[in-house]
């Protein structure tokens, strides 16, 4: 897909944000995180290409369907006594998904409410969507 197309594929997703989104639609990237398993897989043109431990909230993650809102590479939360959040993908205000220094509680709700990753798999996914676009990714929390 050319940058001009990206851009005008970005730009169309911004018109349909708030209408209720049903199946993947023209979704290139598709990030399914099941709280239930505490597992992650991303769908890329239709094709697992990972599939990873994640942690969501202890108190809740929101679940449903969303389009990413913004992205920031080395956010810092200032939420939570400025907690370093890298890699991070907002998704529904200030729930993201980003990277943790707190691997080992990766696997299990540790969270207090975002989805957590390796910091690795963060960076992959990361730049993944920064590639593609908002507007071509689609997040699936249930």
């Amino acid at each position: 897909m050319s940058r001009l197309s990206r851009m005008a594929a970005a730009a169309g997703a911004v018109l349909v944000v708030s209408l209720p989104l049903a199946g993947p639609a023209g979704a290139d990237i598709v990030v399914q995180v099941d709280k239930s398993s505490q597992r992650m897989s991303v769908i890329v043109d239709g094709d697992y290409r990972y599939t990873w431990a994640v942690s969501t909230g202890v108190h809740g993650t929101p679940s449903g369907t969303f389009r990413p809102q913004s992205l920031s590479r080395n956010h810092r939360s200032s939420l939570f006594n400025n907690a370093l959040m890298p890699y991070s993908i907002f998704y529904d205000g200030n729930f993201a998904i980003h990277g943790t220094n707190h691997v080992s509680q990766l696997g299990g709700p540790a969270s207090r409410g975002c989805v957590r990753l390796h910091p690795s798999n963060a960076a992959i996914l990361f730049s993944l969507v920064q590639r593609e676009g908002l507007g071509s990714t689609r997040i699936s929390i249930q």
